[in-house]
């Protein structure tokens, strides 16, 4: 699997990396809602980190299936909106770590998670469909609107303006800029006081506050998918 599993105490660590760029492809996909559907089940966890391999957090769908047919595609899309909202609803708190580049689906993994570190550095954040002739899909555009400073959407939406990691955090894809040799005990210090919340409290906190968002994400998903071009390059 691309997405190994690691408990330490309370906390469950998710690491996604394929090897090469950490893309997401079907087999990806599959790994990560395999890996929910365990700690979705398990009441020891206390909270979720999602870590990505060095340099990469992830560099969005897998461009061999973007590419090679319409429908592949629009299967491969609809697959991974349908992660991110699930990933917004997730019981425990879910601390992204963005461990290098997260363009496009990668950065939309990343806005899923509840708190997102990044490690410093001359990383590419954000969602650059747009420069690939692709339209954002509706999920994607509500998931930007919802963790994205408003003042910033514009630009990163519309326009796929990508960031480093400094623009990134006050455009609102991450909350916190580590150092990349702290990255990682910056993370787990933080999952563990997340790790501290009530997590049947967490679990319907999130559902009341973005339940409408998830839904407003994947509402019309499969119509939409039907009619949606891929990538000009």
């Amino acid at each position: 699997m691309s997405v190994s599993l690691e408990r330490f105490g309370a906390l469950a660590v998710l690491r996604f990396d394929d090897g090469k760029a950490n893309v997401l492809s079907h087999s990806v996909i599959d790994d990560l809602n395999a890996r929910l559907d365990g700690l979705e089940k398990d009441r020891s966890v206390g909270a979720t980190v999602l870590i990505g391999r060095p340099g990469r957090f992830c560099a969005g769908f897998d461009l061999a299936t973007m590419t090679s047919s319409a429908d592949a595609m629009r299967s491969l899309v609809t697959a991974g909106g349908r992660l991110t909202a699930r990933l917004l609803l997730h019981p425990t708190p879910v601390i992204g770590v963005c461990t290098g580049h997260a363009l496009a689906a990668g950065a939309l993994l990343l806005l899923a998670c509840d708190e997102r570190i990044a490690a410093s550095g001359d990383w590419k954040i954000g969602l650059n469909e747009v420069s690939i002739g692709m339209a954002l899909p509706t999920w994607a555009v509500e998931l930007a609107r919802y963790r994205l400073t408003p003042s910033e959407f514009d630009r990163r939406v519309i326009l796929g303006q990508v960031a480093n990691p400094a623009d990134a955090l006050r455009a609102g894809f991450v909350d916190i800029v580590a150092d990349a040799e702290r990255l990682e005990s910056v993370a787990m210090e933080r999952a563990g006081e997340l790790a501290k919340l009530h997590r049947g409290s967490v679990a319907l906190t999130k559902r009341r506050s973005r339940s409408a968002v998830a839904e407003s994400m994947t509402r019309g998903i499969d119509a939409e998918m039907s009619t949606m071009s891929q990538p000009s390059t």
